[in-house]
């Protein structure tokens, strides 16, 4: 599906120069002299390069359609991840570093959606947030309880995300998956 430049958004699947591309960052600039462009950051998904790349406002590019599927984490081994298909039980194992970052945060029987390009898994979602265990944080100074001033705490996941003061060892909180930052304290 052809779409205008000025209509990319971050997470688009984009056909460009011989390969897929997944949307970061977008910039629309209108400089005062020239037409406006969109500086577009994009990373392959087949083999990780990342690049930064100008398009024009009336330029057109491809843009991908994929099918997603609802799975389920298994396991990890090494650098691979096992994932099963909830509807037709099938295991597909993936490199971890496909997930990214984001990866640090899959647990066991998580609900994840797939997203497939001619059946070839392309990328994950996991949910937005997830909520986690503070391994150790460290101990409030007195006189450091100003509202916002944050602690480094570490997660049972080995995640580093700051927190609030009252914030302890053991608490169950929300952290975003994707912007790796407390939320708020888990109910």
């Amino acid at each position: 599906m052809k779409i205008n430049a000025t209509e990319i958004r971050p997470g688009n699947i984009l056909e460009w120069d011989k390969g897929l591309w997944k949307v970061a960052k977008i910039q629309h600039t209108q400089p005062g002299k020239g037409g406006a462009y969109m500086q577009v950051e994009m990373k392959n998904l087949m083999d990780g390069r990342k690049t930064n790349e100008r398009f024009r406002s009336a330029e057109t590019v491809e843009k991908v359609r994929l099918d997603t599927r609802d799975f389920q984490f298994l396991f990890a081994e090494g650098d691979m991840l096992t994932f099963m298909d909830k509807d037709s039980y099938e295991q597909i194992s993936m490199p971890k570093d496909l997930l990214g970052e984001a990866s640090d945060f899959l647990q066991d029987g998580m609900d994840v959606v797939m997203e497939l390009y001619e059946e070839k898994p392309i990328s994950v979602q996991l949910p937005d947030q997830i909520e986690a265990v503070i391994a150790e944080t460290e101990a409030v100074v007195k006189g450091q309880t100003a509202s916002s001033s944050y602690k480094p705490a570490i997660l049972e996941n080995g995640v580093r995300v700051m927190v609030p003061p009252f914030i302890n060892a053991g608490t169950k909180i929300v952290v975003d998956t994707y912007e790796r930052e407390y939320l708020r304290r888990a109910d």
